[in-house]
């Protein structure tokens, strides 16, 4: 036999049940963890920005781990216009190139 117990408002929020039934979900449940854990790490796709993110300057400052106030402050700019500029359809070759050479340079000096 199941007892449900009610929230303050009314709506069913923790059940009580024999433990003759929560050792038979535990040891399922268990199962299924030892499944999924034991599950090849060849069934996960790597996440590729590139295939989600189309802003070349974006993509450039997520594949360098570089957050917009970071990118800001390197090229002596708000964080307000590097968003703005991310979200551009069309970013000028001039200031891309001006971005990827700041973060060659920081990565560079980095290590």
């Amino acid at each position: 036999m199941l007892q449900t117990i009610k929230s303050v408002d009314g709506r069913p929020e923790y059940v009580l049940l024999p433990m003759a039934v929560y050792k038979a979900l535990h040891e399922s449940i268990e199962r299924e963890v030892m499944k999924l854990e034991s599950q090849s790490k060849d069934d996960y796709v790597a996440f590729d920005p590139a295939e989600y993110i189309e802003n070349p300057i974006a993509l450039a400052r997520l594949q360098s781990h570089v957050r917009q106030i970071e990118l800001a402050e390197l090229l002596g700019v708000s964080q307000a216009y590097i968003s703005k500029v991310e979200n551009q359809e069309i970013v000028s070759p001039k200031l891309l190139a001006r971005v990827r050479s700041v973060l060659e340079r920081r990565s560079r000096a980095k290590y």
